[in-house]
């Protein structure tokens, strides 16, 4: 699997684990950044140069390994506020909880976390989740890109050609179209024609499809 657009971002106060959990991933080649308390990872996420979008959005996937127990505000403190955020879609979190926490790091994952490892941790169990997690990344950012750009698609549209294609939508015929915008069956036809070209489909069918959800 190929991670390279994709960062792991290691929120644990202990400098040791930090390092150690970046060595680990270096050896899959999976690119981290660690962060030594939770006020030190929402300074990354306020940089323009590093951080979220101009719309309050990742740059680029990745998931959080999230130490549930730290000085200052928890993990879960954290996780909770990047939840209302709606950054942990994007970038699931993994917590990271010593055998008193588990607990409390699973009724994290019922409130949406992804997982969490108890520490000692398998290295290999540890890459395993992460790397899944980082899949769920991808795929999450693959669908809101291809959103986006149905979006953009749409926004492309002229009032008129969307006013045909609600009605095409509807399951209006083209002379009911006509009538219900007083134009001719030509023009809808046009117009029709058009909004099945730029939105690259070839039935109204498949134009529903392709809207569902939106």
């Amino acid at each position: 699997m190929d991670f390279t657009r994709a960062t792991v971002y290691i929120v644990d106060d202990d400098a040791a684990v930090r390092d150690a959990l970046a060595w680990l991933l270096r050896t899959r080649r999976i690119v981290s950044e660690g962060f030594g308390s939770a006020a030190d990872f929402d300074a990354m996420l306020a940089d323009p140069q590093r951080g979220l979008t101009a719309t309050g959005e990742p740059r680029d996937p990745g998931c959080i390994l999230l130490d549930v127990r730290m000085p200052g505000e928890t993990g879960l403190s954290l996780f909770q506020r990047l939840q209302q955020r709606g950054l942990t879609t994007p970038w699931p979190v993994i917590f990271l909880t010593g055998h008193a926490e588990v607990a409390t790091a699973v009724e994290a994952v019922k409130a949406g976390a992804f997982d969490f490892c108890e520490k000692p941790f398998s290295d290999n169990e540890l890459v395993e989740r992460v790397e899944q997690a980082l899949q769920l990344s991808l795929e999450r950012f693959a669908e809101h890109k291809g959103r986006q750009s149905l979006r953009d698609k749409v926004a492309a549209l002229t009032e008129r050609e969307r006013a045909v294609m609600g009605h095409v939508l509807e399951g209006m015929l083209n002379k009911q179209i006509a009538e219900q915008l007083d134009i001719s069956v030509r023009t809808v036809e046009v117009h029709r024609a058009r909004v099945f070209a730029k939105m690259d489909v070839k039935s109204a069918v498949e134009l529903a499809r392709l809207l569902h959800g939106l």
